[in-house]
């Protein structure tokens, strides 16, 4: 069975196929995973004001145009004192779109007179499958040079639909620490910490662990490991 995955970073579908194995063993190895940038597909306009709308836009934007079950993920930073800001806008907060480094200044600078005990934070992911049904004519033509905006899953309405929540609680420190990673990752401290940091005394940033330490806990980890009872139904 092929799935896309809603994404143009193939290192996302090494992650997935990673989790596949972990829960489904040779199971897994009916799966196909294929990115929608390897079919050239555009990325489509987020327009959902939740996590769980902007994912399961953009797996409904996959599965119409390619006929196919798709996984799509959105995700980011929610921070308590700020109302739980930057939430879905945590890769624009600065106002210039994957800034990493403006981002992170920025929001440092806005909790700056906020105590250590309330700059807690988690970052939340949301994971959709939809899995469209297998009908040529009812399946939309594949168009990948489309750009437009599908959020309302006109053409998928017998499609099979599921969505799924993973957090990573943690605190922001108050400054960045670590290469590793992105995003927010050098300035939030996961509530969950390698055994060996604990032992230590040294607590760690995400972009301080090593990627199998940081998806071990990881609010994308988690959601996605949340979805493989969904993609296992269809096989």
């Amino acid at each position: 069975m092929k799935i896309v995955v809603a994404t143009h970073n193939e290192g996302k579908l090494v992650e997935i196929r990673a989790i596949l194995a972990e829960r489904l063993g040779d199971r897994a190895d009916e799966i196909e995973l294929v990115s929608a940038g390897s079919l050239g597909l555009s990325d489509p306009v987020e327009t959902g004001v939740t996590f769980e709308a902007n994912a399961l836009l953009k797996a409904r934007f996959v599965a119409l145009r390619t006929g196919l079950p798709a996984i799509a993920d959105d995700s980011g930073l929610i921070v308590d004192v700020m109302g739980n800001a930057p939430g879905i806008l945590s890769a624009r907060w600065s106002g210039e779109h994957g800034n990493d480094e403006a981002n992170n200044r920025l929001l440092l600078a806005q909790i700056e007179d906020i105590q250590d005990d309330d700059r807690t934070a988690r970052f939340r992911c949301a994971a959709a499958l939809v899995a469209p049904v297998a009908d040529e004519e009812d399946t939309a033509d594949f168009d990948a040079a489309s750009g437009d905006d599908i959020d309302d899953g006109d053409g998928l309405e017998d499609a099979q639909e599921t969505v799924v929540l993973g957090e990573m609680a943690g605190t922001i420190v108050r400054a960045p620490h670590g290469t590793n990673g992105f995003g927010y990752d050098p300035i939030f401290m996961p509530d969950d910490q390698p055994a060996e940091a604990v032992a230590s005394g040294e607590l760690l940033t995400s972009a301080q662990m090593t990627p199998e330490q940081k998806n071990a806990i990881s609010h994308r980890g988690k959601a996605l490991r949340a979805l493989v009872p969904a993609i296992e139904a269809l096989l």
